[in-house]
């Protein structure tokens, strides 16, 4: 027999390989299930259907993660799968769905959302990461950029939504997140956030083309007027992010 060899079938190097093969079995098994922590169980449509989907292997045992702000969280979650009001536009699989309540709120297409956790974001220091700047020291509007407090904000139609009262900015990357806008008398005088990415600031005005002047009335509210925790980010971003699809019924409309 040869270098290696057990018996005269069987060497080192076979016994290495078919190890390689077990370990490799087992690794693959192990990433698919670990990676059904998040997005699992899939949920799809056909003709109308909603079923679950585990996918191959199954779906992995609970397992509890410590966070530092958020409280112990277990993985995957053990949720209700949502049903959203909307309906296929076919019975083909995968066709896509239109909105059959508000799509500005329903969490459809441009106006989904993660359910993130119900806790604001933290600074390195434990602080809330967004807040007013009437909660701050330290924080100002350069000289040379406008200051947009005490401008109306419009919507895509030109129709006044409200007043910018004040700025919300991260101080942990020293930048403007939101501005809070009093809606109109006539809207109920509400506080509410516009996302700093879907304004433009000018002299005379703010304006914002992803909705119109009547939708800031519904924008989602703050549990607190001094923080914002990060679902309520999530659907704030969404509203708007609805609206540029939903806002009118032409911007859902073909191009052609």
């Amino acid at each position: 027999m040869g270098t290696g060899a057990i018996t005269q079938y069987v060497d080192v190097a076979q016994l290495a390989l078919y190890a390689f093969w077990v370990f490799f079995a087992i690794l693959v098994y192990y990433l698919t299930v670990e990676g059904k922590r998040e997005g699992f169980p899939l949920e799809y449509d056909q003709a109308g259907k909603v079923r679950r989907a585990e996918g191959i292997a199954g779906m992995p045992s609970p397992k509890i993660f410590k966070t530092q702000f958020g409280g112990d969280i277990s993985i995957p979650r053990d949720e209700p799968l949502e049903r959203l009001a909307a309906k296929p536009a076919n019975r083909l699989n995968g066709s896509p769905i239109e909105p059959t309540g508000n799509p500005m709120l329903d969490g459809i297409g441009p106006g989904a959302y993660a359910n993130r956790a119900d806790v604001p974001d933290h600074t390195s220091e434990g602080d809330p990461r967004i807040v007013p700047m009437r909660i701050l020291g330290g924080f100002s509007i350069a000289r040379q950029d406008i200051d947009p407090r005490g401008l109306n904000v419009v919507g895509a139609d030109g129709v006044r939504g409200g007043t910018i009262k004040e700025i919300w900015v991260d101080r942990a990357e020293m930048m403007i997140r939101y501005l809070e806008i009093e809606t109109t008398p006539e809207a109920g005088g509400r506080r509410v956030l516009l996302p700093m990415n879907f304004a433009r600031v000018a002299r005379n005005q703010v304006s914002v083309q992803a909705v119109l002047g009547r939708h800031f009335v519904s924008v989602p509210a703050t549990k607190s007027t001094e923080q914002i925790t990060l679902l309520e980010e999530e659907k704030i971003m969404a509203y708007f992010g609805a609206g540029t699809l939903y806002a009118t019924p032409e911007r859902s409309e073909p191009l052609v």
